[in-house]
């Protein structure tokens, strides 16, 4: 079974100001596309070739290092386009995440500073996550194209801090970029339906 990259959710300008068509024309039609052509030509006449993406990834994880890579890539970077929204961010959070923010992670303004924080101290590439595992929220990171649910852990969230996906509009100002995604552009309704799915 060849995997497909599915189209943005949204017109390429849809997302600016704070992400440009242009970074979204690179970052999704090349270096995500690049990652679905690399794994559909990796698993070609191998047992991953059957298998679901997330099968794939787990299958993959710490035993074949070119599919987990490519295939971690392709499962990150399809999500993070659906946790993003025109006119997201804020504090426009469902009541259920909400709750679960207040109890797990201190609050709302907490969660803001902890997840970018997560995102500006990941050294290199990586991404900051919001997971839920063993009927809690937390916030982690992990370098390269790691996915949290290879350590048991169902991701709800997430921001690619790759200097690929925000260089384009602010250059080396991560911090910027993880501020812009946290107030003007993450997609609550997707968290939601994400934890919906996992809980």
């Amino acid at each position: 079974m060849a995997f497909e990259l599915a189209p943005l959710p949204y017109a390429y300008d849809a997302l600016a100001p704070y992400t440009s068509a242009e970074t979204l024309e690179y970052h999704h039609d090349k270096h995500h596309a690049a990652y679905v052509t690399n794994l559909n030509n990796l698993i070609k006449g191998t047992e991953f070739e059957s298998m679901s993406l997330e099968e794939v990834i787990k299958a993959s994880a710490g035993k074949n290092v070119p599919v987990f890579n490519n295939a971690a890539q392709h499962w990150n970077h399809h999500h993070f386009w659906l946790w993003q929204k025109k006119g997201g961010g804020g504090t426009k959070v469902p009541g259920k995440i909400q709750t679960l923010i207040d109890r797990d992670l201190g609050g709302y303004d907490k969660f803001r500073a902890d997840f970018i924080q997560a995102g500006m101290t990941q050294f290199g590439s990586g991404w900051a996550w919001l997971v839920f595992k063993d009927g809690k929220l937390s916030i982690t990171k992990t370098s390269n194209a790691e996915n949290p649910m290879t350590q048991g852990a169902t991701p709800i969230l997430t921001a690619d801090v790759w200097e690929h996906g925000y260089y384009i509009d602010y250059r080396n100002l991560r911090l910027k970029f993880l501020e812009a995604f946290v107030d003007h552009l993450l997609n609550w309704d997707y968290v939601l339906e994400c934890y919906e799915a996992a809980a």
